[in-house]
């Protein structure tokens, strides 16, 4: 099934559900202001506890939060830590009548998401994302979940937050990898929505980042996924459009992880880009030329990872496993042009392999 998005970006509007701004304090202080006093609950991880706290320590009425602390780290996206936020807040006096507010990455807006959205059948959560990769994904469209049996998002659920406060002061806590691992769901946005949002991530100076500029080309990274997910809620047809990369790109992450190597998220899409990128040329028509610039560009951005014909088994085997799959098929989202996608596409196993030999081979140039 194929189509081309429509809407100019451009002119697009943030729900009210999402904010992004430079007063976290005083739009986090007028959300919690309609919950009870005690009935106010934090997730945070070491990192965001050290790191990110502090730049919210003068909300109104911060002091009045319980905090949970879950440990950092990919690793530790599973089951025992849900079960630690179930237990923290049934031993706090959580009820349906509280807040649960996810302050931190991906791994704890999904966590802490999940943990709100099944305690007691469900209480309102917010998410304050804290990385690139969570403001313009993780904590946007209402996916929740952890990482369960060695696969990525295994189990989840769909839920929406009561709201999504994004402010980029958060960023300067980050490293240049975990930078670029948000920028590269941001890469994925240009390409299935706009040559425009594209032209200007290719512009922008990632290792001396203007944080104000960084702040609007996020607010349109955010608008374009929600232009799906508004679309198709539950996924079941041109919100597929934002698992472009992801087929491969969890076979990636899987394979690290099995390896004791964990991947960034971020960099798994990206070399999965590179690899359905080929996929879209062998099966959609997407230019030859456009391919290898592109896929330069985002071997410039992610270095190199290097894989054997060896590992292709194993590859396809994870590939597998993805929960987008239907049936035996291997799911894939590819695209004919930037901003023009086919959903629902079948690849020969093949095809995978001769995408993995792009990949391979754009590693040993």
């Amino acid at each position: 099934m194929q189509f081309k998005a429509t809407e100019d970006f451009s002119v697009m509007t943030l729900k009210k559900s999402v904010v992004v701004t430079d007063q976290l304090e005083n739009v986090l202080g007028t959300v919690i202001s309609s919950f009870p006093d005690d009935k106010l609950f934090l997730v945070m991880d070491r990192n965001s506890e050290r790191f990110c706290l502090p730049l919210i320590c003068d909300t109104p009425n911060i002091e009045r939060f319980k905090k949970v602390v879950i440990p950092n780290g990919e690793e530790h996206k599973s089951l025992s830590s849900v079960e630690q936020i179930w237990l923290f807040l049934s031993q706090s006096g959580a009820d349906r009548k509280s807040l649960v507010v996810n302050l931190g990455g991906g791994m704890v807006t999904d966590l802490g998401s999940f943990a709100a959205s099944t305690f007691k059948r469900g209480v309102e959560f917010v998410n304050i994302p804290t990385t690139l990769l969570s403001q313009v994904d993780a904590s946007v469209g209402g996916k929740t979940g952890f990482n369960f049996n060695g696969f990525k998002n295994e189990i989840g659920v769909i839920n929406q937050p009561h709201q999504v406060i994004i402010d980029t002061r958060f960023l300067k806590t980050l490293d240049h990898e975990n930078i670029i691992s948000g920028y590269a769901e941001m890469i994925k946005h240009g390409l299935i929505h706009s040559q425009e949002h594209l032209a200007e991530l290719r512009k922008f100076d990632l290792h001396r980042p203007d944080y104000a500029i960084l702040q609007g080309m996020i607010a349109r990274s955010v608008m374009i996924k929600e232009y799906f997910v508004e679309k198709d809620p539950r996924e079941k047809n041109i919100r597929k459009a934002l698992n472009f990369g992801h087929t491969i790109g969890h076979a990636f992450e899987s394979y690290s992880l099995k390896k004791s190597q964990p991947l960034l998220h971020g960099h798994a899409v990206a070399f999965g880009m590179i690899a359905e990128l080929y996929l879209s040329r062998l099966n959609c028509g997407f230019p030859d030329g456009i391919l290898h610039h592109l896929s330069g560009w985002i071997s410039s951005i992610y270095g190199k990872y290097p894989i054997e014909t060896a590992d292709y088994e194993t590859f396809y085997e994870l590939m597998g496993h993805d929960k987008k799959n239907e049936g035996k098929r291997i799911n894939f989202t590819l695209i004919t042009s930037v901003g023009e996608v086919e959903i629902n596409r079948d690849c020969t196993k093949e095809q995978i392999f001769e995408a993995l030999d792009y990949f391979r081979e754009l590693n040993n140039d």
